[in-house]
């Protein structure tokens, strides 16, 4: 058996490249992916989306066909996961988190511990930084099981990058269902601002202005940790750079994030407020996922025994590719109520995936 996807589905980006080789190298059903990132330019593999297919491919021991750089046609047939430690270098500032994105589902259903160690970029424009993977993804996921140790052992940036990301899994069963559809109440704020071989008064910026934010909307208690690094500290990265991510935790144990990245020429007081506006708005919608979350739990849901259920604060293109790709290899499982670019309802039957 072979699963055909179509890469230019919904986002046709590499959300759809990720979640299929995802689901192979977990299920152990062989994929061919045609098109890939047929809507970027330019379309095909770039390095970072090479990596993440050849550190799969070594984890499950895959035979592969189309890693080369621009290939736009992938053939993955997977076999048994091998076991041990296991390093990603994408030799550039390619995000490690979009990377471990692919990697996390077979790790956790490989049948033992495992440890990946992801070189690149860790906090890189339109990809989720490891501060949100550490602060909403991982914990949310830990609801249905999976226990994660996440590691940051080293920032990276662009253009250098050389950012060290240590993930250790413990080994999953059968996933449990999860079920995020009512917000409640706001019961703290946090976060991390943070900032490598930049002068030391920007973070206090990005901070001053977040919480200035916050308190004209009447949203308390927070409290945002500091992070400042210079060359001296191991955990600098090579290349200057800055941001801050923001979470919001509730009454009902849901966590929402925001963030935003620095860039040259923007004061830090805009990149503060920029994350503090974007978490209000988010807040304010009441949905207990946001939607940089809501695509990255679909795969666990559909791989999950029984019923799960997300509100979501916007059903985004990622989403709705990721349910299309999920539903090549496990069946109609998803019922989605709303439309794209609103909030929306995602239920999803499980197959209650266990290893075999």
């Amino acid at each position: 058996m072979k699963v055909e996807i179509e890469g230019t589905y919904g986002e046709g980006g590499g959300q759809i490249l990720r979640t299929a080789l995802a689901l192979s190298a977990v299920t152990r059903i062989s994929v061919h992916v045609s098109n890939v990132r047929g809507k970027r330019a330019p379309p095909g593999l770039r390095p970072q989306h090479r990596t993440a297919v050849e550190a799969l491919a070594r984890y499950v021991d895959a035979d592969l066909k189309g890693a080369e750089l621009g290939s736009t046609e992938v053939d993955f047939s997977p076999s048994s996961p091998r076991h041990g430690q296991l390093v990603a270098d994408t030799g550039t500032a390619g995000s490690t988190t979009l990377i471990l994105q692919a990697l996390l589902p077979a790790m956790l259903f490989s049948g033992k511990r495992a440890e990946v160690e992801v070189r690149g970029g860790t906090n890189n424009p339109l990809a989720p930084p490891v501060d949100y993977l550490e602060r909403v993804v991982t914990p949310t996921l830990a609801r249905m099981g999976p226990k994660t140790d996440l590691q940051l052992l080293r920032r990276g940036f662009y253009p250098r990058g050389g950012g060290i990301l240590r993930v250790r899994t413990e080994p999953v069963g059968v996933l449990d269902p999860i079920d995020l559809t009512d917000f409640g109440e706001v019961k703290g704020i946090g976060g991390v601002a943070y900032s490598s071989r930049l002068p030391s008064h920007i973070v206090p910026r990005m901070v001053k202005a977040a919480e200035s934010a916050l308190e004209e909307e009447k949203i308390q208690p927070w409290r945002i940790e500091q992070e400042i690094l210079q060359g001296d500290s191991p955990r600098c990265a090579p290349s200057p750079g800055c941001g801050i991510v923001l979470t919001a935790t509730s009454t009902s144990g849901a966590i929402l994030g925001a963030d935003e990245l620095g860039k040259i020429g923007r004061p830090a007081e805009e990149v503060g407020r920029g994350a503090a506006d974007s978490l209000i708005r988010t807040i304010h919608q009441g949905a207990p996922v946001d939607k940089h979350l809501g695509d990255q739990l679909l795969v666990y849901m559909a791989l999950a025994k029984g019923r799960s259920t997300i509100h979501v604060s916007e059903l985004t293109l990622h989403m709705v590719s990721c349910v299309y790709v999920c539903e090549q290899f496990l069946g109609p499982i998803f019922t989605v109520r709303g439309e794209e670019g609103r909030a929306a309802t995602v239920c999803c039957d499980g197959v209650a995936f266990s290893v075999p």
